[in-house]
């Protein structure tokens, strides 16, 4: 309801460019692999994915409509400081420092693209210059666009482009908190999938390649961060 009020709000204030967050989950069931914004994605598996997907049809319809220049970015399991509280890393951090077990689902074996906050917001301000264009003034053609062929609108990835277990997550956390993690390993949970991958291409064609932060090194700032911020 929130994002169609905003939608609704730019009918009678219209912006150069309307940028708004959509997820991976959106990909949804999809099992092919790295994820490309010109696939279908058309089975979320949680209704979170369901009310993206559906954010992503309300913004085309206004796009088609009102002629707003629209991009919807999937973004691919972003971490770092500043964050929410309920995310794994915040959860993992909090739980390892008091040495209490954390919960790994899929016995820890999900494969996440885990994506940079400070990567993930340079690629945003490289992309609020590069508004879609409507159909009747596309420039050459870029493999897997995304660009809607009735209205200015299209879906990028934001990701890192290169999937890790879940364990590997982990273990930043524990060198750069200096305590051992205590493991309690569950099945993977309904509505979740056992890996992401972002596809990059389409984001590198329109914007050249974004910084790639390595998970120790961008997992560390976030614990130096929680350290600071919490007094830990």
């Amino acid at each position: 309801i929130g994002s169609f009020r905003l939608i609704e709000a730019l009918r009678a204030t219209p912006c150069a460019h309307l940028m708004m967050a959509s997820t991976s989950s959106a990909y949804g069931a999809e099992t092919e692999m790295p994820y490309c914004e010109d696939m279908a994605a058309n089975w979320p598996v949680s209704f979170y994915a369901a009310t993206k997907k559906a954010n992503e049809a309300m913004a085309h319809s206004y796009a088609h409509l009102y002629g707003i220049p629209t991009t919807m970015f999937r973004f691919f399991t972003v971490y770092g400081p500043w964050g929410q509280p309920d995310m794994a890393l915040f959860k993992f951090t909090r739980a390892i420092l008091a040495g209490e077990p954390i919960d790994l689902y899929n016995h820890g074996r999900m494969r996440r693209d885990f994506t940079y906050v400070e990567d993930l917001v340079e690629g945003l301000l490289r992309l609020s210059g590069r508004p879609p264009e409507g159909p009747g003034a596309r420039g050459p053609a870029i493999a897997g666009d995304s660009l809607s062929p009735v209205a200015p609108w299209r879906v990028v990835n934001i990701g890192h482009g290169a999937p890790q277990v879940l364990g590997d997550f982990v273990a930043a956390i524990e060198a750069a908190t200096g305590r051992a993690a205590i493991r309690n390993l569950m099945e993977i949970q309904p509505g979740d999938v056992p890996a992401t991958w972002a596809d990059t291409g389409l984001q590198e064609a329109l914007i050249g390649k974004l910084p790639k932060t390595p998970l120790a090194e961008g997992v560390a700032n976030f614990v130096a961060w929680y350290r600071h911020h919490y007094r830990v």
